[in-house]
C-alpha cells in the first residue's frame, strides 16, 4: 500500500476542509484527485506530504506516519505544489544541482531529469527567464530527482500550451509505471489520459471513488442528439419519458438528456413518428468525465 488515510479531518477555524475522509491506493495506481475549488484537495496534499497536520485521523506513506515519522515520508515523495516555489535568480541546473545536493544524489540524475521532463532547450536560463510552463518542469524535474516511490502532484499541468500539455502527460505516464501517483488537476482531459482511477471530493467529503471506467459506465443519464425535419415546441419535447433535461442547440437540433438503464433512441424515434417528423440523425453521445463530475458535484 502505497498511501493509506485513515479518518483524516481537518479545519480552519469554522471551515472544515476534511471531514472524516479514508482512501487507499496501491503501488503503481495513478489517481486522479479532483473536485470544486476549496473541496479540500490542496488541504489533503499538504497533510500527505507533511507540510501540516490533520485535526484527527492518520495517513501513511510508503509505510511512513505523516506525524511520526515526517522526514522519512519527506524522503520517500516527490511533491509538485499548486504553487510552484522556486529560486527565480538561479539557473535551471544550479537549482537542480542545489536540490541534488539537498537529496544526496548523483549530479548524473540532473541530466536525466532534464531529458526526462523536456528542459534541455532552456536548462542554461536562469529560472526568472522562463515560461510558466517551463517552471512547472524544473518543478517536476525536481520532484523526480531523488527517484521517489511517490509522485504528488497539485495541479502539474498549470500553464502548459497544448504541446506541453502532451509531453507532461507521457512524463507522468511513464513515471507511473513503476511508481504511484497521485495528481490533483481541474483539467479532465488529462485525467481520462493519464489516471486508472478517480477520487472525487466535494465539501470536505468524498463523493465518489472509482476505475475510470467504472464511474463513467455506471452513470444511468445519457444523452441523445437529435434532429427533426421541423420545428417542434419544447411543450411537446418535454412529454418524452425519462427526460431529464433538453436544449435546442440549433435550429431544429435538440440535445436531450435521459435517466434510463435502457437505451432511450427508440423512445425519441417513437415520439418523432407520433408527432409526424422524421429524424434526420440520430445519435448517442458517449458521457465523459465532465459531465459526471459535474452531476456528483453541483
Amino acid at each position: 500500500m502505497s498511501i493509506a488515510v485513515h479518518n483524516i479531518s481537518k479545519s480552519y477555524g469554522a471551515q472544515k476542509a476534511l471531514d472524516n475522509i479514508s482512501f487507499s491506493i496501491n503501488k503503481g495506481e495513478i489517481v486522479g484527485f479532483l473536485g470544486p475549488n476549496g473541496a479540500g484537495k490542496s488541504t489533503l496534499m499538504k497533510i500527505l506530504t507533511t507540510y501540516i497536520h490533520a485535526d484527527e485521523g492518520s495517513a501513511i506513506v510508503n509505510g511512513y506516519d505523516v506525524n511520526s515519522q515526517a522526514k522519512d515520508v519527506q524522503r520517500s515523495i516527490g511533491y509538485l505544489p499548486e504553487h510552484n516555489p522556486l529560486y527565480l535568480d538561479l539557473y535551471v541546473r544550479e537549482y537542480l544541482a542545489f536540490n541534488a545536493d539537498v537529496y544526496k544524489v548523483s549530479k548524473t540524475r540532473i541530466e536525466e531529469v532534464i531529458q526526462l521532463t523536456g528542459l534541455s532547450s532552456e536548462s542554461h536560463k536562469k529560472i526568472g527567464q522562463l515560461s510558466k510552463g517551463y517552471r512547472q518542469r524544473v518543478g517536476l524535474a525536481s520532484a523526480l530527482l531523488h527517484d521517489p516511490e511517490v509522485l504528488i502532484l497539485d495541479e502539474p499541468t498549470t500553464g502548459l500550451d497544448p504541446n506541453q500539455l502532451m509531453e507532461i502527460r507521457n512524463v507522468i505516464k511513464n513515471v507511473g509505471k513503476d511508481k504511484t501517483v497521485f495528481l490533483s488537476t481541474h483539467i479532465m482531459q488529462e485525467v481520462e489520459a493519464i489516471c486508472d482511477r478517480v477520487i472525487i471530493i466535494n465539501k470536505g467529503k468524498i463523493v465518489a471513488d472509482k476505475k475510470l471506467d467504472n464511474l463513467i459506465s455506471e452513470e444511468k443519464e445519457q444523452v441523445i442528439e437529435v434532429e427533426f425535419d421541423y420545428q417542434i415546441e419544447e411543450q411537446a419535447i418535454s412529454k418524452i419519458e425519462n427526460l431529464v433535461a433538453f436544449k435546442n442547440t440549433h435550429d431544429m437540433t435538440w440535445e436531450l438528456t435521459f435517466k434510463a438503464d435502457k437505451d432511450m433512441r427508440p423512445a425519441v424515434f417513437d415520439f418523432a413518428n407520433a408527432n409526424g417528423l422524421k429524424t434526420l440523425q440520430l445519435n448517442q453521445k458517449n458521457k465523459n468525465l465532465e459531465a459526471v463530475f459535474r452531476e456528483i458535484t453541483k
